[in-house]
């Protein structure tokens, strides 16, 4: 496996004051492909609340290139950049019906645990789940 991609849809409440989609919107569409990158690998957000383990955001970094407009459709690839004990860098390419980059990003993420709410260090197994959408 690689990057995971998929399509998302623009609707008229996420269209701002000037016509094009509001730039909170690329962090909705973030959120979904985390969801969607953990449910692909084998760790759906359900798994992850039985063990005790919450993935929480420390940092999100979007760079608007092409805007983006309710016609459009929007193709999203997201994988991870780098993997670390407790931390993960995923990366994010937002492109328009045209293959035209519209924005990119990444998000830098830490596990938790959620009673102690300290860093939990991802287990040998865990990590393996994750380098299959691992690219350096």
């Amino acid at each position: 496996m690689s990057k995971i991609n998929f399509n998302l849809d623009i609707y008229t409440y996420q269209i701002d004051y000037v016509g094009h989609v509001s730039n909170i919107v690329y962090v909705q569409w973030m959120e979904i492909g985390r969801t969607i990158l953990l449910e692909t690998i084998g760790l759906p957000l359900p798994i992850l609340e039985k063990k005790g383990i919450a993935p929480i955001l420390i940092h999100t970094d979007i760079k608007y290139k092409k805007a983006l407009y309710i016609h459009n459709k929007v193709k999203c690839e997201v994988w991870i950049s780098e993997l670390m004990n407790a931390s993960a860098i995923i990366n994010f390419n937002f492109f328009n019906e045209k293959n035209e980059l519209a924005a990119f990003g990444f998000q830098k993420g830490l596990f938790i645990h959620r009673d102690k709410v300290k860093p939990y260090r991802l287990t040998g197994d865990e990590r393996k789940l994750f380098e299959k959408v691992l690219i350096k």
